[in-house]
């Protein structure tokens, strides 16, 4: 089997109890009904679609999708078998992808428990497309039943490489069938992955299932954070300050997946009220360019503060160790900034960066090369803050002077003026 197939979860009772104690500390097990327009601010222009349009019978575009296939278990004691081609993922001609759960023994097949009993199937993108950054999003009406489990979820492109759950997992949307009305948004990383990830879940009003009809399911993902929608309502976020000591790894691209899974650690097996086949059926799923609240990636231009005064590179050096200071505007290019994609803000071909990767008050700022760590991961908020993700600091000018040759630093974000910058937009 390979290790990019493996889903690696073990949810059962001690999940459920786990996550139920969490949940109630933090007040997400329950519906939380707050529309959240706020966060549409960081939702760029559509970069990636399939809306399932092609002839009934079909399989799925080859140009986007790849089957994982087989009977291995998938690390959660699972019991489908998984399928390619149109045998369980077709579109029906309506503008839909049905991925259809089934009670049968595919022939030529061998399960981790003996002969199979079921057949699904497991679509993901890897290969194809992965994304860093930005809103996944897809369009649903779920299947149900006991021992029933759809999920449209991601995993981090470097799991060939670091494994599971290093490489990051973010559940858009999970479903165990025996709870109809109930969805759950998750992560997994090194220290919350299994049975302790960072979870939230959303509860339909008035006893409605999510096999009722069409729902949406979103996640926007941020530098600083990753929030979850049931039909546009937001129901969770975390932030890398919840995975406390341990590693935030949601800072590379992830690859897409979609699947009906049979049985498993967390639902447990189907029984007498079961019944086959089950349908996921799929009208959309859209992934958004991330915008980080005003600020643009990709733009260039000067980054201006208090007193009018530019972020400016100290005496244009590219040495590394330079300082970075506010100056009088002239228009150079030590003052010409880049938003990049990879949430870094740039200059001379070098990253902001903080000293020593330091999260302590006042650590200073400097010009440094490129190296994707924590120390140059910066997100742009809409109030005009630019906050170092790892530190959950604001860049600083220091003692709250325009002066040139003022420092910037990190510090406690606290509004004020000296805090406050604007971004290069185009």
């Amino acid at each position: 089997m390979s290790v990019l197939s493996l889903r690696g979860r073990a949810r059962g009772p001690v999940w459920i109890a786990v996550a139920a104690v969490a949940l109630a500390a933090t007040g997400l097990a329950v519906t939380a009904l707050r529309h959240s327009p706020d966060a549409s601010a960081a939702v760029g222009g559509l970069v990636w679609a399939d809306d399932f349009n092609g002839a009934a019978g079909s399989a799925v575009d080859s140009s986007k999708w790849n089957y994982d296939t087989g009977g291995g278990g998938w690390g959660n004691q699972e019991l489908e078998y998984y399928t390619s081609g149109n045998a369980n993922a077709a579109l029906d001609g309506n503008g839909n992808l049905v991925i259809t759960a089934r009670k049968e023994t595919p022939a030529g097949s061998s399960c981790w428990y003996g002969t199979c009993q079921y057949t699904s199937a497991r679509l993901l993108t890897s290969g194809k497309f992965t994304k860093q950054y930005g809103r996944m999003e897809a369009r649903m009406k779920l299947p149900k039943g006991q021992g029933i489990w759809p999920a449209f979820w991601a995993l981090g492109d470097n799991l060939g490489s670091v494994g599971w759950p290093n490489s990051g997992e973010i559940d858009i949307m999970e479903n165990v069938g025996k709870e109809p009305g109930t969805v759950h948004g998750s992560l997994h990383g090194p220290g919350y992955s299994g049975g302790n990830p960072l979870t939230g879940s959303y509860t339909l009003p008035n006893g409605q299932a999510f096999g009722d009809g069409f729902h949406t399911f979103a996640v926007d993902w941020a530098p600083d954070s990753i929030t979850w929608y049931v039909d546009g309502i937001q129901y969770s976020r975390h932030v890398p300050a919840d995975a406390g000591s341990n590693t935030w790894v949601f800072g590379h691209p992830f690859f897409l997946i979609l699947n009906v899974a049979v049985g498993g650690t967390w639902p447990g097996s189907p029984d007498a009220t079961s019944t086959f086949p089950q349908q996921m059926v799929v009208d959309y799923v859209h992934v958004y360019e991330y915008t980080s609240g005003g600020a643009v990636s990709g733009a260039t231009g000067r980054i201006t503060g208090i007193g009018g005064k530019c972020v400016d590179v100290a005496a244009a050096s590219t040495a590394n160790g330079t300082a970075i200071q506010l100056y009088d505007c002239n228009g150079t290019n030590a003052q010409q900034w880049t938003i990049a994609s990879d949430g870094s803000i740039r200059a001379l071909g070098k990253c902001m960066d903080v000293t020593s990767g330091s999260t302590a008050n006042g650590a200073l700022v400097q010009l440094y090369d490129c190296n994707g760590t924590g120390a140059q991961q910066w997100a742009v908020s809409a109030a005009g803050d630019i906050v170092n993700i790892q530190a959950n600091k604001c860049l600083d000018a220091k003692d709250v002077s325009s002066a040139n040759g003022t420092r910037l630093q990190i510090w406690e974000c606290s509004g004020g003026t000296n805090q406050k910058w604007t971004v290069p937009t185009a």
